[in-house]
């Protein structure tokens, strides 16, 4: 599938999207002393977001999602299972789904057992980047022996790949629920993960936002690691801590100038219903690319192209998941 754009059809792959799944609300009702005791509590997340909730089955759910890509023209996305040990939703919807849906999940390396729930999603669950958020449970990325094991698991892995969380946090469907978000932002600069994306130099590691806030630490990080991925997803409004960027078609200038077209990811953030898939954010980052003369080539790698290509797997592993599946 493709999209038409400007410089013509190509395929558009969404580097960033959550999949907001039962699982995913169930878990922040359970943080929450009223919604715990409310009956019908989803329905009172319902009310209280203004958002549809997922089926229970989220199989059904990437169906959804499916369509809704396929009604913009996207060919896929990579989805995020959006709470730690929600690994089997996102299973089922890249099983139901796996020329369009590729697996993200959220991992708290703090925890014990942490290697081996990152060891079975990728190795069982066929799920292909794990997601670190250090302002959020607490720790220094490049500091935390959890952390190193994960990053071993990926350097033995290809088609895996580490995503970490940089910048400054905020999560809206916390604050809408009235839950507290005690994030550590001192945790969150770019730099800290400079050691270990040099240590575990194939491992590809992807930084969300521009580094949300912190662009220019994104970019010398970036600059120092061939293997940091920035992607461009959000509503950037980390813009308005950073006065040496006056406009997106200058924080993409900048990007390009830094690490070029080939290790930057469209992505949208997109996560809920009924919003669905941010069409917005596609089309103001086409006019930054129009405005900035790229090519179709470069954009095409944008839009794409750098996911598919970092998202392939050996021959050798899809062969084992297929036999496994029939099992």
């Amino acid at each position: 599938m493709q999209k038409e754009t400007p410089w013509g059809p190509i395929e558009v792959r969404d580097a960033h999207a959550h999949l907001f799944s039962r699982s995913f609300f169930e878990t922040l009702i359970r943080q929450s002393p009223d919604l715990s005791q409310a009956p019908n509590p989803l329905e009172r997340v319902a009310e209280r977001t203004g958002w549809v909730m997922p089926p229970e089955d989220p199989a059904q759910f990437a169906a959804d999602w499916v369509r809704e890509l396929t009604r913009h023209g996207v060919a896929g996305a990579l989805l995020m299972a959006s709470v730690p040990g929600d690994e089997a939703s996102i299973a089922a919807a890249c099983a139901a789904f796996p020329d369009q849906i590729s697996g993200a999940f959220f991992v708290d390396p703090t925890q014990p057992g942490s290697p081996e729930r990152v060891r079975r999603a990728f190795d069982e669950l066929g799920l292909q980047v794990v997601c670190l958020f250090p302002a959020m449970h607490g720790y220094r990325v490049s500091q935390t022996e959890g952390v190193r094991a994960i990053a071993e698991l990926a350097r033995e892995r290809p088609g895996t790949a580490i995503f970490v969380h940089c910048g400054i946090l905020s999560v809206g469907v916390r604050q809408k629920l009235g839950l507290p978000s005690f994030f550590d932002q001192t945790l969150s600069s770019p730099l800290e993960l400079a050691r270990l994306a040099a240590e575990f130099s194939t491992v590809p590691f992807l930084v969300p936002h521009f580094g949300a806030g912190m662009f220019r630490e994104a970019l010398m990080l970036a600059d120092l690691c061939p293997n940091i991925r920035l992607d461009t997803s959000g509503s950037h409004r980390w813009m308005r801590y950073d006065a040496s960027v006056g406009s997106l078609v200058e924080v993409f200038r900048r990007a390009l100038a830094v690490v070029g077209p080939q290790r930057l990811l469209f992505g949208t953030d997109s996560s809920f219903f009924p919003r669905g898939w941010q069409a917005a954010v596609f089309d103001q980052q086409v006019a930054v690319l129009v405005e900035l003369g790229c090519s179709r080539e470069e954009v095409q790698a944008i839009f794409g192209g750098n996911l598919a290509r970092l998202l392939t797997r050996p021959a050798e592993t899809l062969a084992r998941h297929a036999v496994e599946n029939r099992a």
